[in-house]
């Protein structure tokens, strides 16, 4: 007990020297001092570390290594989630973490700041993952990458930013709208300020509180072997809350569940998950039986196999891309899905497409016309960053510009392989104009032999999502799907 003096021990326990007669220092656990961090953070570590040094795609890194290690349900569970969840926040997340550090962020070894985004995402974000593990699990990351150093910055850092987070308020939007999006809402700052130039301040922050939510998984119902009512009695029995899509007529919403890979359905063809507004290209597109049509950027194949689908294994769909490992995918899919009709080719669709031969055509002609084609452009994907989090840490700001001038190439060398009469769709699965509209018009004004259909002559399921010139839009805080932009022209002589 304490004597007067506030002192512990009685008055007649012997004074002695700070630290002689206290308990001897517990010996250091060598087993618990080396001892590994879980297999999931360092497989969130690794995979993080490779988005931020080679810029490899999250879910191309991610899916390699889940795929060759043993983790559990659970725990592929906890591993996806670090990993999305620290490049959907990093912005937020390095703003707090430069409120602890005596230096910037960006001048500590790359793999030590990765480190730190992780334990600072499971402290600001996780609820179920307490701070002290947070921290335990990124000193025992250092340790394990070889930098055993670091581990005092790294352990003093995130101690710190548990006890003091929640006193740290970033920039408010009223105040300071760019940096609220950077700061507050994770968004690179070119993109803050092109989202403030098409939405204005509280459009831009809606746009981005919607792109920092996880996608609900949404699927397409095969509808060579399921219709979609029959579907969704038979997803409802696992996923309770499926419900019907909103826009497109096979659509199904199944909201967050697990890995769909090992669904009986999903592995017996029924259904392909794909987003609600790319289904909708489909519907732009409106491929016909017997028809012949040419998807110029096909894989990973998700509109091709739709168009498929809809064709009824009568006429045919030429499905070309420039990389060979994703056409793999696509006839992957093709055999999933018992698809007939559906051929592939490695080819550049930006250069001259006139040597090309139609699957399926008797009289083909030296030049190939084609009734329907799809360009699905390669874009900046500012619409899907729910889906695709490193996309906004991997955009430049002078990449739309550079990509705008091969979606021109695209849309020039489709239009010449196109019959009179025919329909040619231009999508992308971004916001920015310069990869949208202003394509289009760009085209129109050197193709007169073209028109844009208006929303009046387009199918009537889309008339709640084109507007009267007849362009889809979708946004993730206005219609809950991906951004989306699709304008379907014809050639007219």
């Amino acid at each position: 007990m304490a004597d007067s003096t506030g002192k512990v021990g009685g008055p007649n326990q012997r004074r002695t020297r700070k630290g002689r007669g206290r308990p001897a220092p517990k010996p250091v656990d060598e087993a618990e001092k080396n001892s590994a961090p879980t297999l999931t953070r360092l497989l969130a570590t690794r995979v993080l570390e490779r988005v931020e040094r080679s810029q490899a795609y999250a879910d191309i890194a991610l899916h390699h290594a889940l795929s060759r290690s043993p983790l559990s349900g659970v725990d592929r569970a906890l591993t996806t989630e670090l990993v999305y969840g620290t490049l959907r926040w990093r912005g937020r997340l390095d703003y707090f973490l430069s409120q602890m550090l005596n230096q910037e962020l960006a001048t500590l070894d790359p793999l030590l700041a990765t480190i730190l985004r992780l334990g600072a995402y499971q402290l600001l974000f996780s609820d179920r993952i307490p701070a002290s593990a947070a921290v335990d699990q990124a000193v025992r990351c250092t340790r394990a990458v070889g930098n055993t150093r670091a581990t005092g910055l790294v352990n003093a850092v995130l101690r710190r930013l548990s006890r003091e987070w929640q006193t740290i308020v970033p920039p408010r939007l009223e105040e300071d709208p760019i940096a609220h999006l950077v700061h507050a809402l994770s968004m690179p700052e070119w993109m803050a300020k092109r989202l403030l130039d098409i939405y204005g301040a509280e459009g831009a922050a809606a746009f981005a509180r919607a792109c920092n939510q996880p996608p609900q998984i949404t699927v397409r119902a095969n509808r060579t072997r399921i219709d979609r009512d029959t579907l969704l009695k038979t997803l409802q029995e696992t996923a309770p809350k499926a419900r019907a899509g909103q826009y497109a007529p096979d659509a199904i919403q199944l909201g967050h569940i697990g890995d769909l890979g090992r669904d009986p359905a999903f592995r017996q063809g029924l259904y392909s998950v794909q987003d609600e507004a790319s289904q909708l290209v489909i519907e732009m597109l409106d491929p016909q039986p017997g028809e012949f049509i040419l998807d110029t950027c096909a894989a990973p194949g998700s509109k091709t196999t739709g168009i498929g689908e809809r064709m009824e294994g009568r006429g045919s769909v030429l499905g070309l891309d420039r990389n060979a490992q994703r056409l793999k995918l696509l006839e992957q899919t093709i055999r999933r899905l018992e698809l007939s009709g559906i051929h592939t080719l490695k080819r550049d669709a930006t250069l001259p497409l006139t040597d090309l031969k139609i699957p399926g055509r008797e009289d083909n002609q030296d030049l190939p016309r084609f009734d329907r084609i799809l360009v699905d452009a390669p874009c900046s994907g500012l619409g899907s960053l729910r889906r695709n989090p490193d996309a906004r840490w991997r955009v430049r700001e002078a990449d739309p510009g550079r990509l705008a001038e091969v979606q021109q190439a695209l849309l020039i060398r489709a239009a010449a392989v196109l019959r009179r009469g025919g329909t040619l769709v231009y999508s992308t699965c971004t916001i920015l104009p310069e990869e949208n509209e202003d394509q289009v018009s760009r085209f129109l004004e050197q193709n007169p032999n073209f028109r844009q259909l208006p929303a009046s002559e387009l199918p009537v399921g889309l008339a709640s999502v084109v507007d009267e010139k007849g362009s889809l839009r979708l946004t993730p805080h206005e219609h809950g799907t991906d951004g989306f932009f699709a304008a379907r022209l014809e050639r007219i002589e």
